[in-house]
């Protein structure tokens, strides 16, 4: 793959924020526009958010760490070593990570974290990276991709964007869902059945809720898809159908005796708790699985 470390690059910018007064002083964007103690401010009326970091790069870590101890924040170093466990341990509310440092495992590793840790901001702070790095990453769970170099101040702000929006009032429905076998609770962000967690990821659980509040009526990818990603689906563009895939085949491991996600040729698909046996199962034809594989290559 082509994600490489750019430690040397962000030890420069470290080096160019220092001398503009960012380490310990009033940051270069403050000092250009005036005090940046009103949104310093404003940060700190809210809970501050808990912020793990794996990256190698001390110089980098020094100025992102001034920042967020300016803003009030907490954060936590890793090592490369850190398991999804760890992660869990953690407690964070984000987590900014060079992918780099992972090696050939940092695909295994980030799918391992986007399960165990569902309601974890995954911010992905790397060097130079090919489209189809970026896309896979970000379909995997990741909530935000940043490319070193890049100015600590913008890794800042990405972090306040997720943990403003996870703030955000929204009108929830917390009532328990129940399709087929499957208890699906929306205060866990979690599906269960038998009591045992089905372990979906955070985009499965959006995925699995958004098709049972639908109440069995039929809906497209297209709409799936701007519901979930928050943009326009691109043509061509598979992601609806490999988390279909993925929540699929959960559900069918867990309530082996039942059929719920159905395809609509065409069109897109359906929630519908309907059993295997007794004839009574009565569905369109399932469409071929979308290749998976690629994804964590």
């Amino acid at each position: 793959m082509g994600v490489t470390s750019m430690d040397g690059h962000a030890r420069g910018v470290a080096g160019v924020l220092g001398a503009a007064g960012a380490v310990g002083g009033p940051s270069a964007l403050g000092a250009a526009g005036g005090s940046a103690a009103p949104r310093e401010t404003q940060a700190r009326e809210a809970r501050a958010p808990h912020v793990a970091i794996l990256d190698r790069d001390k110089g980098f870590q020094l100025v992102l760490t001034k920042r967020m101890q300016r803003l009030g924040w907490t954060y936590r170093p890793l090592s490369t070593r850190a398991s999804a466990k760890t992660i869990v341990a953690a407690r964070a509310d984000v987590l900014i990570v060079d992918l780099a440092l992972l090696g050939a495992r940092r695909w295994r590793w980030l799918a391992r974290v986007c399960e165990q840790c569902p309601q974890l901001q995954i911010v992905v702070c790397t060097g130079a990276s090919s489209v189809a790095e970026r896309v896979c990453g970000l379909r995997m769970g990741a909530d935000a991709w940043v490319s070193k170099p890049c100015h600590p101040e913008e890794l800042i702000a990405r972090v306040e964007a997720l943990t403003c929006r996870r703030r955000r009032p929204e009108p929830r429905d917390t009532e328990p869902l129940g399709v087929g076998e499957v208890a699906i609770r929306p205060d866990q962000y979690q599906a269960f059945v038998a009591g045992r967690s089905l372990r979906l990821t955070r985009r499965e659980y959006q995925l699995i809720e958004m098709l049972a509040r639908a109440e069995g009526e039929v809906l497209s990818r297209e709409e799936i898809y701007e519901s979930l990603w928050g943009a326009p689906m691109l043509r061509n563009d598979r992601s609806v159908d490999v988390f279909v895939h993925k929540l699929r085949r959960k559900l069918e491991r867990a309530s082996p005796g039942w059929r719920y996600v159905h395809t609509h040729f065409g069109v897109g698909y359906r929630l519908s708790g309907e059993p295997v046996d007794g004839g009574a199962l009565h569905t369109l034809p399932r469409a071929p699985e979308p290749a998976v594989a690629s994804l964590a290559a």
